[in-house]
């Protein structure tokens, strides 16, 4: 391709950039994209399609260890983090592509192939509060977002239309959040998934209960849990349709009569139509109900892009004259594990990076561009989740009914406890002891350390299993320049590219909010008669201490930071367009952008910001500057 121009070229086909390049090219612009893994995925053929998302999910059925990446293929010329490689010990010695450098470990992983993480994803989209855009000047923490909350609400639409989102929007109250923020009428395109029966037993047990925090009461309340999975349509939604308006420069929702149109499965619109309860939603969701980025990416205009794939982007070309963006060279290899590649140079007139956070910020460092402000791989951030859990005393409530999470906990979202201590979120998971203690197996274990076998081994276990209770607490990160990634030559993988090389801590604003939210869980475990059967251990890589006592934390694949969006130059890496301060041709998108975390699950976020940058790379392309597109 390195003869060919193009109007703009990506680099990464997860969400983000699956959003540009449906739209781009439906806008009529002409697109390249650059995929690091491999071309599974992207098949056009349905059979093709069918045979590849099957061996996922019988590599998932017969992988001993199957984490979040376990379904999909690791490839040495295009490593991927790997929650199982999670270690702080020598940096020299520690398996897998993070580079760990400490005190914490950080926890997270991402996907890198065709569709991304959305592969992997839970499917949770609430969104941001409006008091998460105001950090600063509310709660003296952080940094504002240079824009606000009303600002990204039609993009929230957008992004909520492009996903399929279903849910109750007069379901989402909680501090900071009402109808108000949706508007009057706004109903999300389908209906809200049922909630499950072991949500059920929560709110029947514990909705309404007062709890004391820090000396503060709160009423804790359970909420519908908006979902990128298929339901039932919204008649009152209509069918809707995303168009480039020329005459105003803005993408619209056409809604016409009729009902919503759901996007099944990548090989039929006939399977993945609606959810099934299936509870494997991470790694997979076996029948494709739940969204995925490659469903965006199917339907762009095919006569307008190019998609490369084992295409690992290594350097960001720029003019030191002009400081153009030139090209992206990338390394074409042939096999994903030889290490034998070709270099080749891709050109356009925009540049778009719109892979991972740390996979933007890594190419940025590599290619020693965008970072005049010295911003380029700081303020990494991440939802630090803090687990809790316990039995059912009187009733077995069945957790493995229905997707990984239809409820939530809204209440400690925002308050002028933020000032002090972190908010968080509360899903009401649906996966039983899994995460924290590895059930059912470990109950299959301790039971046979009780001296349990056979007929008695399984009542105990029938009576166990179905009454577990897991809640979590996705507390916020504020930013931390210290918080990082960098690149050193010491650590490189198979092709010769860096590896992600991390600096990591927790801070007391967060270990606080450990503390509280243990105090609120136990007073919530009360209410709903449950017996707490938590315990962290003090030599788990993320281990931290609060005022004596030990907390345990998880990471939640929520990668955020390392090119943040700001108002100044010298404090940020992009603009509010998500245009670089230093290269006006060159684009990044997805997570890194966001300057905050706050309490929701980013990619919704995300992806409204990928539909703002979209609309700003559509008016460069067409303004006098630009020539209309591509030029040579």
């Amino acid at each position: 391709m390195s003869d060919q121009h193009f109007d703009v070229v990506i680099v990464g086909t997860g969400i983000a950039g699956a959003v540009l390049a449906k739209n781009l090219t439906r806008a009529g612009k002409r697109v390249l994209m650059l995929e690091a893994g491999l071309k599974a995925g992207l098949e056009l053929d349905a059979e093709a399609a069918f045979a590849n998302y099957q061996s996922y999910l019988d590599t998932f059925h017969y992988k001993a260890a199957p984490a979040t990446n376990g379904p999909y293929p690791a490839l040495e010329d295009a490593p991927a983090p790997n929650v199982l490689d999670i270690t702080l010990d020598i940096p020299a010695e520690q398996p897998g592509y993070l580079v760990q450098m400490g005190p914490q470990a950080f926890g997270s992983d991402c996907l890198r192939t065709p569709g991304g993480t959305t592969l992997h994803w839970l499917g949770n989209v609430p969104r941001m509060l409006p008091n998460d855009f105001r950090m600063l000047t509310l709660y003296g923490r952080a940094v504002d977002w240079p824009i606000s909350y009303d600002d990204l609400k039609p993009y929230y639409e957008l992004a909520e239309l492009e996903i399929g989102v279903s849910g109750d929007v007069a379901a989402q109250v909680g501090p900071d959040m009402s109808r108000a923020n949706y508007g009057e009428r706004y109903v999300f395109p389908m209906h809200a998934i049922p909630q499950s029966y072991q949500d059920l037993a929560w709110i029947r047990n514990a909705d309404g209960a007062k709890v004391s925090v820090d000396g503060v009461d709160y009423q804790v309340s359970f909420v519908s849990m908006p979902q990128g999975r298929n339901s039932n349509p919204n008649p009152a939604y209509g069918q809707g349709s995303i168009q480039w308006s020329p005459a105003t420069q803005r993408f619209v929702i056409e809604k016409t009569r009729g009902v919503y149109q759901v996007v099944g499965s990548t090989w039929s619109p006939y399977t993945g139509e609606r959810c099934e309860g299936n509870a494997s939603c991470v790694p997979l969701c076996p029948i494709q109900a739940k969204y995925n980025a490659l469903k965006t990416l199917k339907q762009a205009d095919m006569n307008r892009l190019v998609v490369i794939t084992q295409a690992v982007a290594s350097k960001v070309l720029v003019d030191p004259a002009t400081k153009q963006v030139t090209g992206i060279e990338y390394k074409h290899y042939r096999h994903p594990d030889v290490g034998d590649y070709a270099t080749h140079t891709a050109h356009g007139a925009l540049y778009v990076l719109a892979a991972n956070a740390l996979e933007n910020a890594k190419l940025l460092l590599m290619s020693g561009v965008a970072n005049s402000s010295d911003q380029v791989g700081r303020n990494l951030m991440d939802h630090l989740v803090m687990l809790t859990w316990g039995l059912f005393k009187h009733e077995k409530v069945y957790p493995y009914r229905g997707p990984g999470c239809t409820t939530y906990i809204p209440t400690f979202r925002d308050g002028a406890f933020r000032s002090d201590f972190a908010a968080w979120i509360s899903p009401v998971d649906n996966w039983g002891w899994s995460w924290p203690t590895n059930a059912p197996g470990s109950d299959v274990s301790q039971g046979m350390k009780e001296g349990l076998f056979g007929k008695e081994l399984r009542a105990y276990l029938a009576d166990r299993v179905p009454r577990q209770a897991l809640l979590h607490f996705e507390c916020e990160q504020l930013p931390s320049p210290d918080n990082r990634i960098t690149i050193d030559a010491r650590f490189k993988d198979k092709l010769g590219n860096p590896r992600p090389v991390i600096h990591y801590s927790v801070s007391d604003y967060e270990r606080k909010a450990f503390a509280a939210a243990k105090q609120a869980s136990d007073q919530i475990f009360a209410q709903a008669q449950i017996h707490d059967f938590t315990q962290y251990q003090a030599n788990q890589p993320d281990s931290v201490q609060w005022e004596g006592v030990w907390y345990e934390f998880w990471g939640a694949g929520h990668i955020v930071g390392t090119h943040r969006m700001g108002s100044d130059a010298a404090a940020s890496v992009v603009k509010p367009t998500q245009q670089t301060w230093d290269h006006d041709n060159l684009y990044l998108v997805g997570c890194g952008n966001m300057p905050t975390l706050g309490t929701s699950n980013p990619t919704l976020t995300l992806t409204a910001l990928a539909f703002m940058a979209a609309e700003n790379i559509i008016r460069q392309l067409d303004s006098p500057a630009c020539q209309g597109g591509s030029h040579e």
